[in-house]
C-alpha cells in the first residue's frame, strides 16, 4: 500500500482532531506506517523527525523496547479490571512511585483516561471538598489569561484560548480570569522574575477580595503550552502557593504537558519549591504509549471524603478504564528509564544544544523572541519585531513552516506564529542540528 491509497481510505471515513478537514484538499495527510526512535515513517518510506513528540507525549522514542516489552508481558497477565472494589499490582506500584516522586504533601492518586479528564477530576474534587466542609458558597475557579486545560466542558471552562472556547461559551462555567504572568510582554531590561512578581498583584487582589467564593486557582506551571508556549518565572508559583494558603483556596497544578522533565526538572513545581493541592499528570506519564492520567492530592483532601456511606460524601466519579494495567505498566517502564538513565541531567545538554543552534534567529527581523524552558524551545514570529505586532492569523505563517518541515523530513506543527521544539529525549545533537536547520529555513520562507 502507498500513501495515496491509504489517504483515500482515511478521508472516506475519518474526522481528524483539531483540523479543518477541507484543508486536506490541498494539505497532504501523512499516513504513518511505523515509528523508530525520533523518526516516523510513512507508507512511501519517507521519514519525519518527530520534533513535537506527537503532541508532547513521547518521551523516549517510538517503539522503545524498554517500554514495549513490559506492556507485552502485562498483556498476557491482565489487560484490564475495574478499579472500583478491585485492584492490581501495576496501579499500586505506580501510585507508590508517584507519591514518592512528587512533592511530599501529595499522598493520594486518583486515575482517569486523559489530561482533560484529569482536570475535570481536580475541579470536581476541589468543589466537592468545600461542599463536604460546609463551605457551600465556594463555587468559583480562578484561571490565567491565555491558559489551556483541555477540551471537555469543565476543562474548557477554565481555559482562556478563544480559538477553542468561543463557540462553546454558552455551555461553560464562568471562571474569574486573572492576567497571565506571560513574560513575552515584559519591558526591555525587566527580568522575568520582576515581571512575574508584578503580574501577581492582580491575583493577590482577586484572592483578597473574593476568596470566600473561590474553590481553587488552576495554572500551568511555567509554560502555557497551547497558549503559544508562553513562559514565566517560578516565583509566580511560590507567590501563588503562599496566597492560596493565606486565603484558604486550593492550588491546582496542571502539569499534563510540562511534567516528566519537559521544563528541566521532573515536575515544574519543583523549581518553585511548592506542593499544589492537586497535581494533574498525563501525556508523558506513559512515555507516549497509552492513554492514562492521574490526579495527585493531599491527605486532608482525601480525609474530607472519608466517612460512612450514609453521609454521601464519597467522590462518585469514574471512568471505565481508570487505572488500566497496561497504561500503568507503560508508566512504570517510563519511570524506570528516568531512574536508570539520569534523564534530567542528559536533557540539560540537549536543551543547551537546541538553544545554541537557533541563536542566529535572535537578530532575525521577524523573530520577536526566542524563549526556552528546559526541553521546550519556542520561536515567535512577528510582523514587527520591536513592537511585537503579530502577523494576522489569517495569513497562516506557521502553516508555511509546517509544509516546509514535511518537505524536509521534520514534523513541526507551529501554534499560530510560534514555531516550537518539544522533541523526544532520545534525540541526538546531530538530529537537533537537522531539526533546527529545517525550522530556520521554514521561518525565513514564512516571513519573506
Amino acid at each position: 500500500m502507498n500513501n495515496d491509497e491509504f489517504i483515500r481510505r482515511d478521508l472516506a471515513v475519518l474526522w481528524h482532531p483539531c483540523t479543518q478537514m477541507k484543508d486536506h484538499e490541498q494539505l497532504p495527510l501523512i499516513p504513518i506506517r511505523r515509528g523508530d526512535g525520533v523518526w516516523l515513517e510513512d507508507f512511501n518510506g519517507q521519514r519525519y523527525l518527530d520534533a513535537i513528540s506527537s503532541w508532547w507525549v513521547n518521551l523516549f522514542g517510538h517503539a522503545n523496547p524498554r517500554i514495549s516489552m513490559p506492556i507485552k508481558e502485562q498483556l498476557d497477565r491482565l489487560e484490564h479490571v475495574l478499579l472500583a472494589g478491585f485492584s492490581h499490582e501495576p496501579v499500586v506500584q505506580l501510585s507508590e512511585r508517584l507519591v514518592a516522586l512528587t512533592p511530599a504533601a501529595l499522598t493520594r492518586c486518583f486515575y482517569a483516561d486523559n489530561g482533560s479528564s484529569a482536570v475535570e477530576v481536580a475541579l470536581k474534587m476541589s468543589f466537592h471538598y468545600w461542599q463536604n466542609q460546609g463551605a457551600n458558597h465556594k463555587t468559583k475557579f480562578v484561571n490565567l489569561s491565555n491558559s489551556y486545560h483541555g477540551e471537555t466542558l469543565g476543562a474548557l471552562s477554565v481555559g482562556d484560548v478563544e480559538l477553542y472556547k468561543k463557540t462553546y461559551q454558552p455551555l461553560l462555567l464562568e471562571p474569574i480570569t486573572v492576567a497571565s504572568p506571560d513574560c513575552y510582554y515584559r519591558q526591555d531590561g525587566q527580568s522575568t522574575e520582576e515581571y512575574s512578581k508584578q503580574q501577581f498583584a492582580q491575583m493577590e487582589q482577586v484572592l483578597a477580595q473574593r476568596h470566600q467564593e473561590i474553590c481553587a486557582v488552576i495554572v500551568e506551571p511555567l509554560v502555557q503550552c497551547a497558549g503559544y508556549m508562553r513562559m514565566y518565572d517560578p516565583v509566580y508559583l511560590a507567590l501563588l502557593r503562599d496566597a492560596c494558603d493565606r486565603y484558604g483556596v486550593h492550588m491546582i497544578a496542571d502539569e499534563i504537558a510540562v511534567g516528566f522533565g519537559r521544563t528541566g526538572t521532573l515536575f515544574a513545581c519543583e523549581q518553585a519549591g511548592v506542593a499544589p493541592d492537586f497535581m494533574c499528570l498525563s501525556k508523558g506519564l506513559t512515555g507516549g504509549y497509552l492513554p492514562l492520567s492521574v490526579v495527585l492530592t493531599s491527605e486532608p483532601v482525601y480525609q474530607a471524603f472519608y466517612d460512612d456511606y450514609q453521609k454521601l460524601t464519597a467522590f462518585l466519579h469514574s471512568h471505565s478504564y481508570t487505572g488500566n494495567p497496561l497504561g500503568c505498566t507503560a508508566a512504570l517502564a517510563t519511570l524506570d528509564i528516568f531512574e536508570q538513565d539520569k534523564v534530567i541531567e542528559a536533557n540539560k545538554i540537549l536543551s543547551e544544544a537546541m538553544y545554541r543552534e537557533v541563536q542566529e534567529l535572535q537578530d532575525h527581523p521577524h523573530v520577536a523572541e526566542v524563549r526556552q524552558c528546559g526541553m521546550i524551545l519556542a520561536i515567535e514570529m512577528a510582523a514587527d519585531k520591536v513592537a511585537k505586532t503579530p502577523y494576522p492569523w489569517q495569513e497562516r505563517r506557521g502553516l508555511a513552516v509546517y509544509r516546509h518541515g514535511l518537505e524536509e523530513g521534520v514534523l513541526l506543527r507551529p501554534l499560530g506564529n510560534v514555531v516550537y521544539f518539544m522533541p523526544p529525549y532520545v534525540i541526538t545533537q546531530e538530529q537537533i542540528r537537522h531539526m533546527t536547520k529545517v525550522a530556520i529555513e521554514g521561518i525565513h520562507l514564512a516571513t519573506k
